[in-house]
């Protein structure tokens, strides 16, 4: 049996889902903080700044049925969790890594194309 050509630009492609999972900004910075190891949800929220416990918990769900992340529930009093990178989501890193560090090297550069973007759509005669 062949291997389908799979092509993510076809609407009807499957790794489209893919796609759209690890193009998620939050998937970006959950990956990038399971880079240095497994660590717990409250250390994962800390990490990604700004995330909620519900949208957290959702995306963490998700990479772990896609096969990027897993749980491990340790039987311990309390009770305790920790996610990690699997061998697929360990190929992530490099890629979602380099992603975080051109958002960060850019930023001024489209902070100012932003700016010149806004101002040449302005009205002549309207508030700023």
């Amino acid at each position: 049996m062949t291997r389908p050509e799979w092509n993510v630009m076809v609407a009807t492609c499957p790794s489209r889902t893919s796609l759209a999972r690890i193009a998620n900004k939050w998937t970006a910075m959950i990956v990038i903080a399971l880079s240095g190891g497994p660590l717990r949800f409250g250390y994962i929220r800390q990490a990604a700044q700004g995330i909620s416990g519900k949208v957290l918990t959702d995306t963490l769900r998700d990479l772990e049925r896609d096969g990027i992340v897993s749980r491990t529930a340790f039987d311990e009093m309390p009770p305790r969790v920790e996610y990690a990178l699997t061998e697929l989501g360990q190929t992530l890193q490099e890629p979602l890594t380099a992603l975080g560090r051109w958002a960060e090297a850019h930023i001024e550069e489209v902070e100012c194309s932003r700016d010149s973007y806004d101002a040449s759509r302005q009205l002549p005669n309207s508030p700023l």
